[in-house]
């Protein structure tokens, strides 16, 4: 059955009659288990229990599995419903699952506009749900808004075609995050029309001199989708930001192509600023933040690992950097932080290490060879690691070493979607694939 929805000519919802029942209790909003990257606080680490300490020697029980497509959207989960993008022969899709069976409740699809790359045509940037609605932006850049429950677009922004927001050579992968009444989306800046149609030769600005429009950083009405702000004008990468609270202030923080920023989430306002690498290559890890006052920011090849500590002074916020080191290089997977100690995957395209440090002294404190490139969360004292040759495993981390309990092969290659654990399942993708396993 074909919902009246409001997307644009050619897309089209579908629903599965009687898949699914919404049910309101009390009027009251649940919070979703996974609402978003990173999970509850977008930091990979869940608060769970009863994580079984060994596997059967086939692995964790498999609940269900299913085709899905390709990509590398990250899977949310709100109560029964788990809702993630994927793309399809000649189509990008929004899609919502049911969590017990893995049965569409609803689809979205959009004509592909991105033509993607070696690693395939995405989308790769993961959802965000908040209250009954659900925002996505494809690879291609067009951002929406849906009804979570029946998937009818209440709203939708073409970024490139509405605001000239270049695609970058990935196509869009920013997850969208969400602060009081507003999403905030990484755009990109954009040069005027009068620059970008000067005949080749006949334009004499200098980079410098040239005129551009900033919306690095852009806030949409979350109701509406009507701009509420676009601020900053720096050359945007692939990072996802974060919302940090220092000293009673809010602010948005992410890593650009040469800077880390943060913003004022309400207004777009530069807060501080702090050079990152000089030579900028993918800077796609999502910045890590200790809850008190450091901030980490790795990526790979030579940009490496840098933590600032953030101090207060003559009432505003500056960034001091603490430590610089290359031992920790995070290409396009996460880190999660366990007390002073962060756990990620080290390296470019060659050999993997999982690597331990310090936050406060960049000190390395042990490496451990055996996974690929890989993605972690964290629950019940335990690292749940899925590398992207789709070994899973299951290990207790401290600073004397890591202690694996189990490990099997779950998935195929290229899983570079971060796993979602949420209780005592965990729902894991590549790009063929989408599957629930139970690690009680």
């Amino acid at each position: 059955m074909k919902s009246t929805g409001t997307g644009r000519p050619g897309c089209g919802v579908y629903l599965c009659v009687g898949v699914a029942i919404i049910v309101a209790v009390g009027g009251c909003a649940v919070t979703p288990e996974w609402p978003q990257w990173g999970g509850p606080n977008r930091d990979f680490v869940v608060k769970t229990h009863g994580l079984a300490d060994s596997w059967p020697e086939g692995g964790p029980e498999r609940l269900w599995e299913r085709e899905l497509g390709d990509g590398y959207s990250s899977i949310l989960v709100d109560h029964g419903t788990l809702y993630t993008m994927y793309g399809a022969e000649g189509a990008e899709c929004v899609v919502a699952l049911d969590a017990e069976t893995g049965h569409t409740v609803w689809e979205h699809r959009d004509p592909v506009l991105f033509k993607g790359t070696e690693f395939g045509p995405g989308p790769h940037s993961t959802p965000l749900i908040v209250g009954n609605r659900l925002f996505a932006v494809g690879a291609n850049g067009v951002f929406r808004c849906f009804d979570k429950r029946t998937g009818e677009v209440q709203w939708q922004q073409d970024l490139a075609k509405e605001y000239g927001a270049p695609t970058l050579h990935f196509g869009k992968s920013h997850s969208p995050t969400a602060y009081k009444n507003l999403v905030i989306l990484p755009v990109d800046r954009t040069r005027s029309d009068e620059q970008e149609g000067s005949p080749e030769g006949e334009g004499d600005k200098s980079e410098a001199e040239a005129t551009t429009v900033g919306q690095s950083l852009m806030a949409f009405d979350q109701a509406t989708g009507q701009v509420v702000w676009k601020k900053q004008d720096y050359p945007i990468d692939y990072s996802s930001p974060i919302l940090i609270e220092f000293d009673g202030q809010d602010q948005l923080v992410l890593i650009l192509r040469k800077e880390i920023i943060a913003v004022d989430p309400s207004n777009g306002e530069l807060l501080w600023h702090h050079p990152f690498s000089p030579v900028p290559m993918e800077n796609i890890t999502t910045p890590l933040w200790n809850g008190e006052d450091l901030l980490l920011f790795s990526a790979a090849y030579n940009s490496g690992t840098r933590v600032l500590e953030l101090i207060k002074k003559d009432g505003k916020t500056v960034p001091k950097e603490l430590w610089f080191s290359r031992k920790l290089r995070i290409m396009h997977g996460n880190a999660v932080r366990v007390g002073d100690y962060v756990y990620g995957s080290s390296g470019d395209f060659g050999t993997q290490l999982l690597t331990c440090l310090n936050i406060r002294t960049g000190k390395v404190v042990w490496r451990q060879r055996g996974f690929k490139k890989g993605n972690l969360v964290f629950g019940d004292g335990k690292l749940v690691i899925l590398d992207e040759d789709g070994r899973l495993a299951l290990a207790t981390p401290t600073p004397d070493g890591l202690t694996v309990h189990a490990e099997c092969t779950v998935t195929g290659y290229q899983s570079w979607t971060v796993p979602t654990l949420v209780g005592k399942t965990l729902y894991v993708r590549d790009r063929k694939h989408i599957k629930a396993l139970d690690l009680g």
